[in-house]
């Protein structure tokens, strides 16, 4: 049977604020080397599921130059599979802008089953999980399904945010609601989806046809087939999986990589997250720092004095004398300069930290800071818990106050674009 794996990633990703202001979620950086992305790609290539298609759309450049031939993944394959990015295109017949997740799968069904596959799995590009799809198919098959849908209890006081499944038994889904205000159940949707070819198709176009559709897998696609009483059933996943749709789901997850053991184990051999990487030189640890269950990725220095705790680095971070880095995420060349305290936030790359400033902190609400790209916070500023600061913004962009807090400080030049 012949499987081939569709993987969504096309989303705006609004809710990661300054993360996702100049690149796609699929492609905003995590865990220090990879992107989000990688996860969902590596599961496949692990599953030996090596026909991929990417569905874009929200700035995909950086996803775009991430995957390339993809060759980090194996992927780079002309005539046995391989990997393609699709996007919004205009045609003959009237196309748009992908108007919701079954849409985008619709738009671009002519080459999905160019290749007579058998099965289609439909993924989100933007979870952090590691699954093995071969035990998803199986289950499929042993309940003669129509569709499968990955599924996990999640906190209750999250559910809202979810797809909230009601099971029988058997395992087969007897009901769905796609985040709902008072959730009956803890039972989430994962967004993972194996389809029969002919099932797919048909429910697509009938959501196609129908003028009152929002074009939605969790809204339209799955309530109807549920409704049709076709045989959907609900595979339960018991490893680990978050959504990192928002600023605090992306830092915790990456929180959760730090526990001991981690909730994700990214040192298991048997499992490679692959990911495309650039030449960097070795790490170096100048004399006296400290340095305290953390991440640090390829090319980072880190000076005399420092002290860095339960943070995770990306390529190229540069922490000066005597600099404090608590619980935070630094993406790729953040400077933070000397004396100057970080904690909790999550900064974006390029981005320079002035001497002595302090930013974050821990409060009871467990605010985050966060710091766009290529920003540049004055020397001795103090940036309180759940300020956020967007991308490219300059000194002389902060008013005369020492303190900053409770606001978003934007640059007052006209944007420019850059991935």
């Amino acid at each position: 049977m012949k499987t081939r794996a569709i993987i969504l990633a096309g989303g705006e990703g609004s809710r990661l604020g300054v993360l996702t202001a100049k690149r796609t979620k699929p492609a905003v950086p995590f865990a220090g080397k990879y992107r989000i992305i990688d996860f969902t790609l590596s599961n496949c290539v692990n599953s030996n599921i090596f026909d991929i298609m990417i569905l874009a759309q929200y700035r995909p450049h950086s996803l775009i130059g991430h995957i390339g031939a993809g060759g980090p993944w194996d992927l780079n394959r002309e005539f046995t599979g391989g990997v393609r990015i699709y996007t919004p295109y205009k045609a003959r017949r009237p196309t748009n802008w992908y108007s919701g997740t079954a849409d985008a799968v619709q738009q671009n069904f002519s080459f999905i089953k160019g290749t007579n596959p058998d099965l289609v799995l439909i993924l989100s590009g933007d979870h952090i999980y590691e699954m093995n799809y071969d035990a998803l198919i199986e289950f499929h098959f042993d309940h003669q399904a129509d569709l499968t849908m990955a599924t996990k209890p999640v906190l209750i006081e999250d559910a809202s945010r979810f797809g909230i499944v009601g099971v029988e038994d058997n395992y087969r889904v007897s009901s769905f609601i796609e985040k709902p205000s008072k959730p009956p159940s803890n039972l989430a949707n994962m967004g993972v989806y194996l389809f029969n070819l002919q099932v797919l198709d048909k429910a697509l176009w009938e959501d196609y046809n129908s003028p009152n559709s929002s074009h939605d897998f969790g809204k339209d696609i799955l309530p109807n087939l549920i409704k049709q009483k076709k045989r959907v059933f609900a595979f339960p996943f018991t490893g680990y999986w978050m959504d990192v749709g928002t600023i605090k789901s992306y830092w915790q997850a990456q929180m959760d990589l730090l526990k001991t053991p981690p909730s994700l184990d990214l040192y298991d051999r048997s499992w490679v997250i692959h990911t495309r990487t650039e030449e960097r030189p070795p790490v170096r640890f100048e004399k006296d720092i400290t340095l305290i269950n953390s991440m640090v990725s390829d090319g980072c220095v880190i000076e005399s004095g420092a002290k860095v705790t339960r943070c995770i680095l990306s390529p190229g971070v540069r922490i000066k004398a005597n600099a404090v880095v608590n619980e935070s995420i630094l993406l790729t060349d953040v400077i933070i300069n000397q004396g100057a305290q970080v904690t909790r936030t999550i900064i974006d790359k390029r981005a320079v930290i002035g001497k002595h400033a302090r930013i974050g902190g821990i409060d009871i609400d467990n605010k985050l800071v966060a710091i766009g790209k290529n920003s540049h916070i004055p020397d001795h500023l103090i940036v309180e818990p759940g300020v956020v600061i967007q991308n490219d913004v300059v000194p002389t962009n902060f008013h005369s106050d020492r303190i900053i807090t409770g606001e978003t400080i934007k640059r007052t030049q006209q944007d420019h674009y850059e991935i």
